[in-house]
């Protein structure tokens, strides 16, 4: 069974950092693009960031460019999300995503992601 478990959530200060991971499993992780989303109860999930098969290729949401980093380590099948600068706007349930094999897609919508994690809560308090 494909698997994407998030870690790293918490309550954090505005201004503090975050490091958010996602461990995959059951697919072979370094064809699979991956991204980050969030999503606050009643809204929409919306595209945080993604990250091409080699990590080459980055693309942020322009609300978290400059604040965000994006990462993955394939010998360890874990995508990260440094996340620094924390505004109370950036509280939410994370979502790690994983593209469909050979994709890489700057689309920002979850359409083009076929694997999805649980979530994680990131709360930041003013």
């Amino acid at each position: 069974q494909v698997q994407l478990v998030e870690s790293g959530g918490g309550l954090v200060q505005a201004g503090g950092s975050l490091r958010l991971s996602c461990a995959a499993s059951g697919l072979t992780f370094r064809v699979h693009a991956m991204g980050w989303f969030r999503q606050v109860p009643g809204k929409e999930r919306d595209f945080v960031a993604a990250i091409s098969q080699s990590g080459s290729n980055t693309y942020f949401a322009d609300s978290v460019k400059g604040r965000f980093t994006i990462s993955r380590d394939n010998a360890k099948n874990t995508v990260y999300l440094q996340m620094n600068s924390l505004k109370p706007e950036d509280t939410a349930v994370y979502y790690c995503a994983a593209q469909r094999p050979f994709s890489w897609s700057t689309s920002s919508t979850p359409r083009d992601y076929i694997y999805w994690g649980q979530g994680t809560q990131v709360t930041v308090s003013s």
